[in-house]
């Protein structure tokens, strides 16, 4: 490369910014001096980048900065090219002891923005190369094969948790060039992702003036509502698009009442969690859950829990569209709860439904979920991404949903014990929540599991260390059909039905471990051998035993525990 065709190139200094911006014409040299001087950034910047990246140089790190995540990691660096680069780490280490290994929390350093490992790792390495490298696809890449990946969610996550990191880390030069960059982007990121960076901006302060300028500007232009800008943004961010809005005529002045009072005491009860006031209030008559998008409110902001007595109202059209063409399930999809999304699809709400932009639901949390994250293998009996349990529960929603039945050919087998039948569904929603806890939850939240009283097997609960009854023993003889049962047993078949229809990955799992397990031991209780049908009575016999003996200990030590408790507090 010629010395008259070098723009700009990133060098190393000891000014306070850390690092500076050498221009190739600022200064005039000998064809031959310039070239040899690019050679030598080059070749110092490789250097000093192989240090940071290369393991071989790991033993060499005189300090740490560890990112907390699942599992936790750890940057390993040095204390003097972190000080040399960078006036933040500059003061850090010089109040921390000479000589000792330093090891400091990315947390307590980026306080008001989260921080990830990677975009940390692209600023340190900044840091020691002086080079900016390509984003990282693993973390900037959404579900979506059919996006650019230019202005997903996963890209504009990336690039605001680098701006805000060499903001605080005083880079100044990186800073400038991350702005540069969402102000490109800007037009292709979607309108309800533009108060994220907006926020960024304003605790970038003046450094990133253009920026937040940019994005006042787009809101005001936007169909953003004044509900979503007071959840959203800053109080005087807010006045000052309002008014902008005004002052261009883009809205009426009635548009300050939008929401009118009557819709807005509605969402107050709503942020209260107090849903029978909501019922009071509709009964005034001054409006209606769809009149005031109440539903929708609930989904984007309250609690999954206040969502589902909302639906359970019964008065509100699940399907209905808010003023930007949005249904709830549109909503429920960028919240990315799977609770609230498996809820709204047992009432009704329609995945087919498309926004006005021509995205449906699915679409919508594809865009959302980082590819690394829905890819990620999740070992049994750990959580599973909520990101990637939302995308399976509405792409099984655009499918054709299984025949719901029988929960699988055990239940079947059961026939008509219905002993049998309750203790399969209680084994098959127990082993469910051992081995996936999130959907098992999720299911049974659903079929409100928690309100009835579980099954058990030769265990008669203990009166005297509780004042009710949390169980219902299975072993009395004769077994009589009682309510408890019935409402036990809607609940968790209903549980299975709900584990059939949105996660049949889970529920062919279960299927055929329940399968093998039960058709093995019905197989051996009912064999003609009357020496194997003495075995398997025995083997029922041991197993109830010592579960009654463990349950009886279980109730003397916490017996024990409680007297002893409440000796010390006398």
């Amino acid at each position: 490369m010629e010395a008259s065709q070098l723009t700009v190139a990133t060098a190393f200094s000891d000014s306070d910014n850390g690092s500076s911006v050498c221009f190739g014409d600022a200064v005039p040299a000998p064809a031959d001096s310039a070239a040899a001087d690019l050679e030598a950034f080059r070749r110092l910047s490789d250097n000093l980048g192989s240090v940071f990246q290369s393991p071989d140089f790991e033993f060499c790190a005189d300090a740490r900065i560890a990112v907390a995540g699942s599992p936790p990691r750890e940057v390993g660096a040095h204390r003097c090219v972190l000080s040399a680069r960078s006036p933040f780490f500059r003061e850090v280490f010089a109040k921390r002891e000479k000589g000792a290994p330093a090891k400091l929390e990315l947390r307590e350093l980026v306080r008001d923005f989260e921080v990830g490992y990677e975009a940390l790792v692209a600023v340190v390495g900044y840091l020691y190369s002086g080079r900016v490298g390509p984003l990282p696809r693993v973390v900037c890449t959404c579900v979506d094969e059919e996006c650019s990946h230019g202005g997903c969610r996963p890209a504009v996550d990336f690039t605001l948790e680098v701006l805000y990191a060499s903001f605080t880390f005083q880079i100044s030069e990186l800073v400038n060039l991350f702005q540069r960059h969402l102000l490109d982007i800007l037009e292709k990121v979607a309108i309800d992702d533009i108060p994220a960076i907006l926020n960024v901006a304003k605790l970038c302060s003046k450094s990133c003036a253009k920026l937040l300028t940019k994005c006042i500007e787009i809101i005001v232009k936007s169909d953003l509502d004044t509900v979503t800008l007071d959840k959203a943004l800053p109080p005087d961010i807010v006045k000052q698009i309002i008014d902008s809005r005004l002052s261009f005529g883009l809205v009426g002045p009635e548009s300050r009442d939008f929401p009118d009072k009557h819709a807005k005491r509605i969402h107050r009860a709503l942020d209260s969690d107090d849903v029978e006031l909501v019922r009071m209030l509709l009964k005034e008559g001054h409006t209606s859950l769809d009149d005031s998008y109440a539903l929708h409110y609930a989904v984007a902001h309250c609690d999954s829990k206040i969502t589902t007595e909302l639906l359970d109202l019964g008065l509100a059209d699940v399907n209905h569209r808010n003023p930007r063409g949005y249904t709830v399930l549109h909503i429920a999809a960028m919240r990315k709860e799977p609770k609230i999304i498996v809820s709204l699809l047992t009432k009704g709400a329609r995945p087919s439904d498309l926004t006005l932009d021509g995205r449906k639901a699915l679409q919508i949390s594809k865009r959302l979920t980082k590819s690394v994250d829905y890819n990620r293998y999740t070992e049994e009996g750990k959580a599973s991404p909520k990101d990637r349990l939302c995308i399976e529960i509405l792409e099984q929603a655009e499918r054709r949903y299984p025949q719901i039945g029988e929960a699988s050919v055990s239940l079947a087998m059961a026939g008509d014990d219905l002993r049998g039948r309750l203790l399969y569904l209680e084994n098959r929603v127990a082993l469910a929540k051992v081995l996936f806890p999130t959907e098992a939850k999720v299911a049974m939240d659903i079929a409100q599991v928690d309100g009835t009283l579980e099954f058990t097997l030769g265990c008669t609960p203990n009166r005297s260390t509780t004042n009710q009854k949390t169980s219902v023993d299975l072993n009395e003889t004769p077994f009589k059909i009682k309510d408890e049962h019935l409402a036990r047993m809607r609940a968790l078949s209903r549980t299975v039905e709900l584990g059939k229809r949105f996660f049949p990955r889970c529920s062919e799992v279960l299927n055929k471990i329940m399968d093998d397990d039960y058709s093995e031991l019905t197989s051996l209780g009912q064999d003609a051998s009357e020496e194997k049908r003495k075995r398997y009575l025995e083997l029922q016999d041991v197993l109830t035993k010592a579960f009654s003996e463990d349950k009886e200990e279980f109730d003397r030590s916490t017996m024990s525990s409680s007297s002893s408790t409440s000796r010390s507090r006398k």
